[in-house]
């Protein structure tokens, strides 16, 4: 990447990891900046103005401001391609596969993440929220038993070599088991999920989030949802 250094607004445990993982896996220089959730921080006039929807990630680049994993992580693989994020080609049909692999991750599975660790998120009445939960771990399951068929053939999401979809998907398991998800029911993801977070990459952004947290904790905004940290 030419020119200033991109900056990312992340807090950690959050989605805002697999960006931090694509940033990583470039090598190349950036910068980030912290998010204080319990400080309210995300809901400030400040960073609504960089992100409207007060969600991390967002992503300060040389040409604008971009929010959503799925729009920085193409991003990233297309000003990166020598880092092999995604298996773009130029084929029109080809990248729009790998794309629509994207938009699984970002657009089904993701926000079932949320149902199911925080399903009083979605509710005004929490007397419903086990129902949520339940509801939520029962599409899970069903998301993840093909991507389980598949782990059991080939090593990474797309085949024989990894790509960011990996690190996505290593967070949706992380989240998910944190939060009572049972791992046994699919063995090949368990595997699946220590490869992913073996790469340099992937221990570079947990450290990143381990700084991260210890500065929260200092200011008192430490954020522990029901979760282990792996």
């Amino acid at each position: 990447m030419t020119g200033p250094s991109p900056i990312l607004y992340f807090a950690p445990l959050t989605c805002a990891r697999v960006s931090l993982t694509a940033l990583e896996e470039t090598g190349q220089p950036f910068e980030t900046k912290l998010i204080a959730f319990m400080a309210g921080e995300h809901r400030s006039e400040e960073y609504l103005a960089i992100n409207p929807s007060g969600k991390v990630p967002a992503l300060q680049t040389e040409s604008g401001i971009l929010t959503q994993n799925g729009a920085i992580l193409l991003y990233l693989a297309q000003k990166c391609p020598e880092a092999g994020l995604l298996p773009l080609s130029g084929d029109a049909y080809a990248d729009a596969k790998v794309v629509s692999a994207l938009f699984r991750m970002s657009g089904d599975l993701h926000p079932l993440v949320t149902r199911f660790v925080l399903p009083g998120m979605m509710l005004s009445d929490p007397v419903s929220s086990p129902a949520v939960r339940s509801k939520a771990e029962e599409i899970i399951q069903l998301q993840l038993a093909p991507i389980a068929a598949q782990l059991g053939e080939q090593d990474w999401f797309l085949g024989e070599r990894w790509s960011i979809l990996d690190a996505y998907l290593a967070w949706i398991w992380f989240r998910i088991t944190g939060a009572g998800f049972d791992p046994t029911i699919f063995p090949n993801i368990v595997g699946h999920f220590e490869r992913a977070n073996a790469r340099p990459s992937a221990k570079a952004a947990l450290q990143h989030e381990a700084r991260a947290e210890e500065q929260l904790s200092a200011r008192g905004l430490a954020f522990a949802p029901p979760q282990s940290k792996k």
